[in-house]
C-alpha cells in the first residue's frame, strides 16, 4: 500500500505541482488549499506524512502542526517563503520534522519525503522494531530514571510521560543505542534525515538537542540525560 501524503498549500500551482511529482513516485495524495479543508479531512483521516504552508490564511501551518501533535506522531514536513530562521525555529520547535524554503526543486522535496518516511518506519512508527540485538527484552531503553519503549513509541521520566516527536525520539534513542559514546552532530543528522546533505552551519541538531533537554527538563550546564562534548558531539550521560 502507498504512504499517503497530505498537502496544504493556497498556492494552487504549488500543491498541484507536489502532487504530480508524488503521485509520479508512487504516492498517494490528499490536496487541501486552505486550512479548513486539511483540518476537516484530519479529524477522519491520519497520512503517513503531512507537508504545511506555513503563511496560509486564517489558520497558518504551525496552528495546523500543533493541531497534529496533539494526537500523532507521523512526519511533517513545513513550506516556508522565506529563509528565516525564526520560522525554522518555530516549526522545530512545536513538532516538525524538517522544513524547505521556496522555492525549492520537487524532486528534493519528494527526496526529503522519501527520507522522512525511511527514518519514521525505521526508528519512530509505534509497533516499529528498533536496532536488532540493541534494546532489551520488550524493546526498552533504560538511562538513570529515563526509559525509552521503542516498540510502543513512548518515554518516560520516572512515572511521567514524556510526548517527543519522531524526529526527537529519533535522536534520543541513538543516543541511548550508543550506550555513552559519543555521536556527533553529523552522525545524528545522517541517522534521522537519512541521504539529506549536511553541513557544518547546520543548527538543525542543535535545535532538536535542545527541545528533548526542555522536554526533559535537563540543560547544557547541568547534564542529567545528554551531554555536550564540545567541537565533537553529543552522548547519553550514562
Amino acid at each position: 500500500m502507498s504512504a499517503r501524503i497530505l498537502v496544504v498549500d493556497d498556492e494552487k500551482e504549488i500543491a498541484d505541482l507536489l502532487e504530480l511529482y508524488l503521485v509520479n513516485e508512487g504516492f498517494t495524495v490528499q490536496k487541501c488549499y486552505t486550512a479548513a479543508a486539511a483540518l476537516r479531512y484530519l479529524e477522519g483521516e491520519k497520512p503517513d506524512l503531512a507537508i504545511l504552508d506555513i503563511m496560509l490564511p486564517e489558520v497558518n501551518g504551525f496552528e495546523i502542526c500543533r493541531r497534529i501533535r496533539e494526537t500523532d506522531f507521523y512526519p511533517i514536513i513545513m513550506l516556508t517563503a522565506k529563509d528565516a530562521q525564526i520560522d525554522k525555529i518555530t516549526g522545530l520547535t512545536i513538532g516538525a520534522d524538517d522544513y524547505v524554503t521556496k522555492p525549492f526543486l520537487p524532486l528534493e522535496l519528494v527526496a526529503r519525503v522519501r527520507a522522512q518516511l525511511r527514518r519514521y518506519q525505521r526508528y519512530g512508527a509505534p509497533g516499529k522494531e528498533g536496532a536488532p540485538g540493541k534494546t532489551g527484552e520488550s524493546g526498552l531503553l533504560v538511562m538513570k530514571d529515563l526509559r525509552l519503549d521503542t516498540e510502543g513509541h513512548q518515554c518516560f521520566r520516572g512515572d511521567t510521560e514524556i510526548f517527543l516527536t519522531p524526529t526527537e525520539f529519533t535522536i534520543l534513542k541513538v543516543l541511548l543505542l550508543n550506550g555513552g559514546k559519543v555521536v556527533s552532530a553529523e552522525e545524528l543528522f545522517h541517522a534521522v534525515w537519512a541521504d539529506d546533505y549536511y553541513s557544518r552551519g547546520n543548527n538543525t541538531v542543535s535545535v532538536h538537542i535542545r527541545h528533548i533537554r526542555e522536554k526533559l527538563k535537563d540543560t547544557a550546564e547541568n547534564p542529567k540525560y545528554i551531554k555536550t562534548v564540545w567541537g565533537v558531539g553529543y552522548r547519553a550521560d550514562v
